[in-house]
């Protein structure tokens, strides 16, 4: 267990040195969300307590799904990725090394957004041993998708279309900006199907003290097992990539 979680680690050591610098990585992973954030500052006077959660959670989700993206599938092209499948690790051991490097992506991302936020609101979080859990966890489940998100995309220059494709609708139909509680009856439900909505949610009851409509508890237990999850089906997506 030791012994892969050491290995795990120097993937990512090896991704964040090869990838982090990366156009893709740093236009959508550090600048979109940063950028998204001032916009929505200027058109509104200024963030809010309850626009703020959401746009840290964005920042999470854009920077940990864009690093993996642009490793992964840069080095399926290159076959670098199936010389590294040739190494003694697991195939979870290979998912968590992508993840990892993807996961300290993600915290980068969210610091700008953060003290944006702290900078114009001037309220710090209301839990935060909590707010530092949701970020870790925000970050993991976002880097364990992206990683499971890679395997659909074959070309280096379709990755940022591919996944825009995917966390476009994803933004706009959780409640990092419009809350669930004031959605239309079928858009509800069709929020909670949305792995950003408990994201988001794990780090506006940190921050705010408040939910919109997930229960804390829940929040936090879904996005853990979310995390999981996506890990294991990544897992599962390379060794079905050998086959």
């Amino acid at each position: 267990m030791i012994d892969e979680l050491e290995k795990a680690v120097y993937i990512a050591i090896k991704d964040l040195r090869e990838y982090y610098m990366k156009p893709g990585s740093i236009s959508w992973g550090i600048l979109f969300p940063f950028v998204f954030a001032l916009a929505f500052m200027f058109r509104h006077g200024g963030l809010t307590t309850w626009l703020a959660p959401g746009m840290i959670s964005l920042a999470l989700f854009f920077g940990a799904t864009s690093m993996s993206g642009m490793s992964i599938v840069f080095e399926r092209r290159i076959g670098s990725f199936e010389r590294l499948l040739l190494f003694p690790i697991s195939y979870t051991g290979v998912a968590l090394g992508k993840t990892l490097s993807s996961f300290f992506l993600g915290l980068v991302s969210a610091i700008p957004v953060f003290l944006l936020a702290y900078l114009f609101i001037h309220v710090a979080p209301a839990h935060a041993l909590l707010f530092l859990l949701a970020i870790l966890l925000v970050s993991f489940s976002s880097s364990s998708f992206g990683v499971l998100l890679s395997f659909i995309i074959r070309e280096p220059e379709q990755v940022m279309v591919v996944m825009n494709l995917v966390r476009f609708p994803m933004m706009f139909l959780s409640d990092v900006i419009i809350p669930v509680s004031l959605m239309p009856r079928y858009l509800s439900w069709i929020a909670l199907t949305q792995p950003l909505t408990f994201m988001t949610e794990t780090i506006r009851y940190a921050y705010m003290g408040s939910c919109d409509i997930v229960a804390p508890l829940v929040a936090y237990t879904v996005s853990f097992i979310m995390g999981l999850l996506f890990l294991l089906l990544a897992a599962y997506a390379i060794k079905r990539s050998r086959a």
